[in-house]
């Protein structure tokens, strides 16, 4: 038995007082008021919950993910393992739940909607129809995850329509995704029976969605950034907001979590109530999750933090067992194994190179810092050689995607606002089929860092030229290059979670060095083969207008 002192905070009744709170074998056994005299140092609340997140995209398999996550606080996530289920299918999602049931925190994982994710791209597995409902009948499995087919939802496509009745019947919600859905359209949407969406980057979108009783998610991840536009949303609907990351690099984990949000959140004078609703209790009571509330008998998943304005946390506990404090995590990391579905052989610059035609102008994908959806834009094309080739005087760089999971020719496209002077990154992490995505300056350096992803079977790769001095005064170059190998399902490391964020912060660095002017490269360019995110993306067929859904 172990008692916890503290100023308790009942977010139900939004009042604060002194007390003591007796937790045995897990559970909370008693709450005892005290003397307002005995007034605590630290302020007692339910713990924190992402509650729309793809663990994948930490590159940190779950049990890494949670000894980094339960010193912000993190108690639970919503998980949508969409990303290894279209990379390794239905052994993918058991991967992510079993690793998962190794560690002291609460892992809520989805059933993927929608693998493959579009039709106009090559993934590595498809779940059906009965695939789903397999999932959806698991005890770990809370929900159905986000329906990113929302014109196959409109349109009553006979197999989403049998998804969202399958999670329905089992009396489980069904996760949205419809960026820009408005009106008529995103009721429609809703009154299939959709439940949430955090997809919305404008409040007059989430206002849209809000009045039809949609439950809308702020989102602030590594690259999509949406808690600006939204937050002042949140003390005119606390019942319908929560928040959650979606996507979060290791070293932005690192440095925190849905902590952060609620400390920005207050300093914009949010109310304090407001802010812990969304937190903390209403993706708990969406998702019907076995997380505790601070109530007797209730499960003793519960944070202490030195004030309600920047909610830095103390200690950490799960089911009563203490997990983190004063910044270090008490979990320890867990072996596990690997799973993959990499089969391509290395390429050569050639596979690579773009015939110049006659055309004036051509398309180009504009990347936006912060936000997964792009522009289309046309530009002049810079001609060598009977070629197009990256314009690097313009910020007109080229993007190729290679097929993982087969020998095929590379599609290749070009970008504007990557920014690199020279050299190439390039990822197997590339929603949603996880190919490989690539821009650069020149073949020689867009090969070589696809190679590496090759070589290692997956990572993300950043390479480029250095001056080098030699004996006698010559001045040549040498290239330098690093990889972050990431060898399960070519999206995860299940090395240490703090070692693979310094990598991480290593060759970010590097990719900055070289001329990318963006908060996240490798996160914005993860989203480049993001076909469901208008306007325009690169799949491995080739370039594809988001909003027609189709080629171009």
């Amino acid at each position: 038995m172990e008692t916890i002192t503290g100023n308790y905070v009942d977010i139900k009744q939004r009042a604060i007082f002194p007390a003591e709170i007796i937790v045995s074998d897990g559970k909370i056994t008693a709450i005892n008021k005290l003397d307002s005299s005995k007034q605590g140092a630290c302020f007692i609340i339910p713990g924190f919950i992402d509650s729309h997140v793809h663990i994948e995209s930490s590159m940190l398999i779950p049990s890494e993910f949670a000894r980094l996550a339960v010193v912000h606080g993190t108690v639970a996530t919503v998980s949508d393992p969409h990303e290894i289920a279209n990379v390794c299918g239905m052994r993918g999602v058991e991967y992510m739940i079993e690793n998962g049931k190794t560690v002291p925190f609460k892992f809520n994982f989805g059933a993927p909607s929608c693998v493959p994710a579009t039709t106009f791209e090559t993934a590595g597995a498809n779940l059906g129809v009965a695939d789903v409902k397999a999932l959806l009948q698991r005890k770990e499995i809370k929900y159905l995850s986000e329906m990113m087919n929302f014109p196959g939802v409109l349109h009553k496509e006979p197999e989403v329509i049998q998804k969202i009745k399958a999670a329905h019947d089992l009396g489980k919600p069904v996760d949205g995704h419809a960026p820009g859905l408005r009106g008529d359209d995103a009721k429609k949407y809703i009154n299939a029976g959709i439940s949430t969406d955090h997809e919305c980057f404008t409040a007059e979108e989430a206002l849209d969605k809000l009045i039809y009783g949609m439950k809308i998610l702020i989102r602030e991840g590594s690259a999509a950034k949406n808690f600006e536009a939204l937050i002042h949303l949140l003390n005119e609907y606390p019942d319908q907001i929560m928040f959650c990351s979606d996507d979060k690099h290791p070293d932005s984990l690192v440095a925190g979590h849905i902590n952060d949000l609620c400390a920005r959140a207050a300093a914009k004078g949010i109310d304090v109530f407001n802010i812990l609703q969304a937190a903390c209790v209403n993706p708990v009571e969406h998702y019907k999750l076995d997380v505790g509330q601070l109530r007797v008998g209730d499960p003793a998943d519960l944070i202490l933090v030195e004030d309600m304005q920047n909610f830095r946390v103390v200690k950490t506990y799960i089911n009563g067992q203490l997990v983190a404090e004063n910044g270090a995590s008490l979990i320890a990391s867990q072996p596990s194994g690997i799973i993959n579905n990499f089969n391509c052989a290395p390429k050569s610059p050639e596979n690579f190179a773009v015939p110049a035609t006659n055309d004036k102008s051509i398309p180009v994908i504009e990347a936006l810092d912060g936000q997964l959806i792009t522009n289309r834009i046309f530009v002049t094309p810079k001609i060598q050689n009977g070629h197009i080739v990256s314009d690097t005087d313009h910020d007109i760089l080229k993007i190729v995607v290679v097929n993982r999971y087969c020998n095929a020719p590379a599609a290749t496209a070009f970008i504007k606002n990557i920014g690199l002077k020279q050299g190439a990154l390039a990822s197997s992490v590339a929603h949603d089929s996880h190919n490989i995505v690539a821009v650069g300056t020149d073949d020689e350096s867009i090969c070589r860092a696809v190679n590496l992803i090759i070589e290692n079977k997956g990572g993300i790769s950043c390479v480029r030229d250095t001056p080098s001095f030699h004996a006698g005064g010559q001045v040549g170059e040498e290239r330098e290059e690093i990889v972050l190998a990431l060898p399960v399902a070519g999206l995860m490391s299940p090395d240490d979670g703090y070692k693979v964020a310094e990598a991480y912060t290593a060759i970010d660095a590097m990719a900055k060095e070289t001329g990318s002017s963006l908060s996240a490269p490798f996160m914005t360019l993860s989203f480049m083969a993001l076909l469901v995110i208008p306007e325009l993306k690169l799949s491995d067929k080739g370039l594809f207008d988001g909003g027609k859904f189709q080629f171009i």
